[in-house]
Order: structure tokens, then sequence, then C-alpha cells
């Protein structure tokens, strides 16, 4: 036996084996925890291998991994984006079927909302089913629409009649600067009249 060599005999040495052994066991299990770990939270095969390789470095390379690998699994990850990716398309099926003037809740069938009374949509001259202001057919009955302009801000044309009303102010107010200019330069131009009125 190798430890006899050593002076280790008897019950001293049976311990040292058992520890050996057990080293041995924990770094085999080690590299194998690690290739498993890595595989669940890494898609690359080539880092799965360096990990894996890592790890042949008793003990510190598995520690150097246990630090560098990423914080989450695979399934975990995929999982949130499927998370993600249902909350966005419930956020935009609730904007769809909410006003865009008020966002009260509305359905597809609704042709003006119940909340602001603004119109929504227009029916079909045919069938009488709402219509949404891009399609340019009936889907129903096969009509084709009209697309509908899309309605103007109100602020914008409240805007727009401020400012048609200033320069029409404006308009008014020069020419009646350049009457008033004419009326000053005709009575500029007349002679003075005598007191008398008879000009002798």
């Amino acid at each position: 036996m190798s430890l006899a060599l050593f002076g280790l005999n008897g019950g001293v040495g049976l311990v040292v084996n058992l520890l050996v052994l057990f080293l041995i066991v924990v770094y085999l299990a080690l590299i194998y925890w690690t290739y498993l770990d890595a595989r669940r939270r890494i898609e690359d095969p080539v880092l799965i291998a360096c990990a894996t390789a890592a790890s042949v470095f008793p003990f510190l390379g598995t520690i150097v991994y246990t630090i560098l690998r990423p914080p989450e699994f695979l399934e975990d990850r995929e999982e949130r984006e499927l998370e993600l990716r249902a909350a966005e398309l419930e956020l935009r099926q609730r904007i769809e079927q909410s006003c865009p003037h008020c966002e009260y809740p509305i359905e597809r069938s609704y042709l003006r909302c119940p909340n602001c009374e603004r119109r929504l949509r227009n029916p079909c001259r045919k069938c009488g089913k709402p219509l949404d202001p891009r399609w340019g057919i009936c889907p129903y009955c096969e009509t084709e629409v009209r697309k509908q302009r899309p309605d103007r801000d109100p602020r914008r044309a409240a805007r727009e009649a401020r400012a048609g009303r200033a320069g029409a102010q404006r308009a008014a107010g020069s020419r009646s600067d350049g009457s008033t200019r004419r009326e000053r330069s005709t009575v500029a131009a007349r002679p003075p009249q005598r007191p008398g009125g008879s000009g002798r």
C-alpha cells in the first residue's frame, strides 16, 4: 500500500484513503454538474465545452464557472420572452378595443363611442355592417368602399380658423390705413378756404 511508505497504517491510513476517494468523487461530480448546468444556461455548444474543460482544473474551474455563468436558465428566459410577447399582444388588443379619443372600452361592432359619442366607423351603405376606415371593400357584402379621410384634429382646425381671421383683420386694417392716408393726402392738397365762404 502506498500510504504505508509514509508510515500511515491502520485506521489513519483508511481515513486518508476514504478522504482521497471522496475528493475524487466530488471532483468528477463537479465536472458533470458544470456540464449539465452549462447546457441549461448556454446555447452555444462551444461555450458549453469550454465551461466543462475549465472545470477539469480541480475545484477552481468550477468556482470560476459559477461566478461567470449566465444568471438564468434558457427555459426561464424563453418563458419570460413569451410573457413579454403575450403582454404586448394584450396591450395592443386593449388599444385596438378602446376609443382613440377618450380610451373608453369599445367593441368592434360599435359605430360610435358610448362615452364621447365620436364616430368610430361608418356603416356599409349596402349591408349596414361597421367598416374600418382603412378598408377599401366591405368584407361582408363585397361592396366597394371609398376610403374615408381621417378626422381632422379640432385643435388644428381652430388654429387655422384663428389664423384666417387674423389675416382677414390685418388685410382690412391695411385697407383702412390706405384709405385714411388717401383722405389725408387729398385734404392736404386742397387750398385752405377763407372764412366767409366765397373766396373773394
